[in-house]
């Protein structure tokens, strides 16, 4: 199956920089900002949402990875690794690279159900727009209508490939 490139690495990297300078935007008055990765290329996104935000953002930063089985139809505990910190009354953004249906992001919600976080918001890098599950990107690199069979790729990961491809 070819790919056909949807964005390079230099849009990419401006998608990356237009969320950072959203996020800040939103939220310009908080203290604090936790951006939680999806591992994977979620969380290479999460990393370099970081880098952005250090550069324009003054409220302070922590930077968490979310695991998960994304092919298990069922999920068991997600679970957080990164620094420790109370979550309670901050700002929470999870990020991932693709939005297809929702389901990914909907277990990924399970960590912040027991904790009462000033917000959560949700930024992709592509949504897919085939909602199956009531969860919506507040900040959306780029918006792309697919069909069940296609297939979109985000490589961050590798440097000679990087870019956004449909399959």
């Amino acid at each position: 199956m070819s790919s056909q490139p949807i964005l390079s690495a230099e849009q990419l990297r401006q998608k990356i920089r237009r969320i950072a300078f959203q996020i800040y935007e939103n939220n310009f008055d908080e203290q604090a900002v936790v951006l939680v990765g999806i591992a994977g290329e979620g969380y290479v996104f999460a990393e370099r949402l970081h880098d952005e935000l250090r550069q324009i953002a003054p409220f302070a930063l922590t930077l968490l990875k979310i695991s998960l089985d994304k092919s298990q139809t069922t999920q068991p505990a997600t679970e957080l690794t990164g620094p420790t910190t109370d979550l309670t009354d901050k700002v929470v953004v999870i990020l991932d690279d693709v939005l297809y249906t929702g389901r990914t992001l909907a277990f990924c919600l399970q960590p912040f159900l027991n904790v009462l976080v000033r917000k959560l918001q949700v930024a992709v890098l592509v949504d897919r727009n085939h909602p199956r599950y009531p969860v919506a990107a507040d900040y959306k690199g780029y918006e792309l209508s697919t069909t069940l069979t296609e297939h979109v790729e985000v490589i961050l990961s590798d440097a000679e490939r990087e870019g956004i491809y449909l399959k």
